[in-house]
């Protein structure tokens, strides 16, 4: 049986100026809808939010919503009185038709499922995430049918973001939601709208969750490459019969004509589409310094206003260095941070900088852009000319690295989205050398297809690296190290994400004696099991076995007589990725045999 349409849109566009957001999407929202919409920023996510809620009208299309249902928009950024208290928000929240007698009971009662203390609290008082919670308790006492929620990570913390995962994991009534967090969509979603104009009907719709969605992405610029190939050698071909001056007087001549033309607007087609992959250029300029030590604290402590961040705290900073700072708002992350820049005292310990050591900080509350500069001074403060890794560069062509239109240039960074001014800040620290990046939030406002190339230029950095962020994907892909402040003075290390999450439970048991305070990592004494040293033995053979199936497959997609063969070239095209994916496992695999047996040899001698 199937599930009840709750709503629906068809044919839906919509532009702003001369450029489209998105054009003819029909989408339809079930009970037990669990949707992630995402896409690049300016794709229209927001708009398409609005649109179903009522609160903007297509440009063209329709909404349609079946009878007495209650479609509730939750918006990015929440505005209360801050003189109102949590209660009088609350009512003024509930539906009209709720009566009186209920009206209070109602209230108490989702105050009290979101865990408001106080409803007597005033608004002012609450800090962002607390903001947030209410803003969600507004949308939920009016017991939605379908809830549409954009960025309802924003301003939350780690643990705001796991309370939230596990609210909206147990609720009955559908809803929609934007997020760049991709652990949060893998947790909580069972199904995945991509508004993008690379694909055929500028969107992608993908049952199940994200990581369900990723290889489904792959599959679909795949097959629209080959079809681009495909295409290519088809119109080569009529070309060819083109110039040889077939006479069109017969109808057969003419049809083919006519064929060869459509077939050259299709390849246009998909040749802009998969030109539009393209994204931001990111890698950061490094000094190439060798020092072992870059940068050493030891038994640091800060206090601010009478209540102690952190003590007692040893910290190293070498080349390859990935360190990932944890912890609720408040406490004392960015001031970890600003310790380790330089611009923040430590009332306990001693930090010990390398010689005319070069560190680079992202401020997240992007105070280091003005406002009133043009995208054009903000990226080259000094003339029209960037240099970056010692290449001169025009600031139009630095600017499109960035994804930026050339007639962006004259804009102000004040009418910049969140988005923007992030690639802004980031173009202007890569063009800096660097040992030592600090990156507080850089993620905030960044898409997905942003967050996936700014991952692979953080990889690629030869220095130190230190984050502060609340995308869980990012900290464990990228950090050797975690650190997390509670903001009551103690500070512990841990190996990743989910080792912190165990260590919180206390009814798990976990490995949380090894989350030393230390930051120097203790060495790992297992020995490699029987079957362990055998697979090791056995590695390189296995290796050389996967990388001659890979050259097989990749030499197969060369031959011409499959190049024109689409179903051969779809086939061969996912074999190579599986081939490749293999190669990489095993190297992994390896590098993590290795790695436990010199460790193991190290803490025995």
């Amino acid at each position: 049986m199937s599930a009840t349409i709750l709503a629906s849109i068809t044919g839906l566009s919509k532009a702003f100026t001369a450029q489209p957001l998105f054009t003819n999407i029909s989408l339809g929202f079930s009970e037990g809808e669990r949707m992630g919409l995402i896409g690049p920023n300016g794709s229209g996510k927001s708009t398409l939010l609005k649109i179903i809620a009522g609160i903007e009208d297509p440009d063209q299309g329709e909404v349609h919503q079946r009878k007495n249902v209650r479609i509730v928009y939750l918006p990015q950024e929440e505005r209360f009185d801050p003189a109102l208290t949590v209660e009088k928000i609350l009512l003024a929240a509930l539906p009209e038709d709720v009566p009186g007698a209920d009206r209070f009971q109602r209230v108490q009662k989702m105050a009290s499922q979101l865990e408001f203390a106080d409803i007597a609290a005033t608004a002012g008082t609450l800090s962002g995430g607390w903001r947030k919670r209410l803003a969600l308790a507004c949308a939920l006492v009016q017991e939605p049918d379908l809830l549409l929620l954009d960025e309802p990570t924003n301003h939350l913390d780690l643990e705001g973001i796991l309370w939230l995962e596990k609210l909206l994991s147990g609720v009955t009534f559908a809803f929609v939601l934007v997020s760049h967090d991709r652990v949060f969509l893998e947790n909580v979603t069972n199904r995945i709208v991509e508004l993008n104009r690379v694909y055929p009907e500028g969107y992608l719709r993908v049952e199940g969750n994200y990581s369900t969605f990723l290889d489904k992405r792959e599959a679909s610029f795949t097959a629209q490459e080959v079809r681009e190939q495909v295409l290519s050698n088809k119109v080569r071909r009529e070309i060819e019969w083109l110039r040889r001056g077939p006479k069109a007087r017969t109808t057969k001549a003419q049809a083919r004509i006519d064929g060869a033309g459509q077939l050259q607007s299709e390849l246009a087609d998909v040749k802009a589409r998969n030109a539009l992959k393209q994204s931001v250029g990111i890698s950061f300029d490094a000094t190439g310094r060798k020092t072992k030590r870059l940068l050493e604290g030891r038994g640091l402590g800060l206090a601010l206003g009478g209540r102690k961040l952190f003590s007692d705290l040893d910290l190293l900073l070498s080349p390859g260095s990935r360190l990932g700072i944890m912890g609720h708002n408040g406490a004392g992350k960015s001031s970890l941070m600003h310790v380790l820049q330089g611009t923040l005292q430590p009332d306990e310990g001693t930090l010990r900088r390398a010689d005319d050591l070069k560190v680079v900080f992202f401020d997240q509350k992007r105070e280091q852009l003005n406002p009133e500069d043009t995208l054009r001074q903000a990226l080259a403060p000094t003339g029209d000319t960037v240099v970056f890794q010692d290449r001169a560069l025009h600031v139009v062509t630095w600017a499109k690295r960035f994804l930026f239109r050339p007639d962006q240039i004259g804009l102000p960074v004040s009418m910049l989205s969140g988005g923007e001014r992030a690639r802004v800040l980031i173009a202007r620290l890569m063009r800096t050398p660097a040992d030592v990046l600090l990156l507080d939030e850089p993620t905030n406002d960044i898409d997905i297809p942003t967050l996936e190339v700014l991952e692979e230029g953080l990889r690629d950095f030869p220095g130190a690296i230190v984050l502060i962020t609340h995308d869980r994907y990012l900290l464990d892909t990228l950090c050797d190290r975690l650190l997390a402040l509670d903001g009551s003075g103690e500070a512990q290390y841990y190996a990743d994400h989910a080792q912190w999450l165990a260590a919180r439970n206390p009814d798990r048991k976990t490995d949380g004696k090894s989350a030393a305070k230390s930051a120097k990592p203790k060495p790992r004494k297992n020995k490699l099991s029987y079957g362990e040293q055998r697979e090791l033995e056995a590695m390189e053979e296995m290796i050389f076995k996967a990388e001659e199936d890979e050259l097989r497959v990749r030499k197969g997609l060369e031959d011409p007589e499959i190049a024109s063969n689409a179903e051969k070239l779809t086939t061969l095209a996912a074999q190579l990725r599986q081939a490749e994916e293999e190669v990489a496992r095993l190297y992994r695999r390896w590098d993590e045999l290795e790695t436990k047996r010199q460790e193991y040899e190290h803490a025995s001698t």
